[in-house]
């Protein structure tokens, strides 16, 4: 019964988000973008694509070079004391 109530209650927030975003989109989009905001957001969508893959071709480096193995290590030895 308390998955069903929680279930329902996301639902009805995400149909209310849904509801103001529409209803936002509809009232304020009233002419083309201007070219400096196409510019910067393709800049700010470029940054984050290349901060997380930057940030996910180190983890992935790392991981396989065995860096984080000695962090591991350490960790047993101090879960076994």
């Amino acid at each position: 019964m308390r998955t069903a109530i929680l279930i329902a209650a996301l639902f009805g927030l995400l149909i209310a988000s849904g509801w103001f975003v529409v209803s936002t989109w509809v009232h304020l989009g009233e002419g083309p973008m201007p070219t400096f905001l196409i510019v910067a957001l393709a800049a700010g969508v470029g940054f984050s694509l290349l901060i997380g893959c930057g940030l996910m071709a180190l983890t992935f480096y790392s991981s396989r070079h065995g860096y984080d193995d000695e962090a591991g290590r350490q960790r047993e030895a101090n879960d076994n004391d």
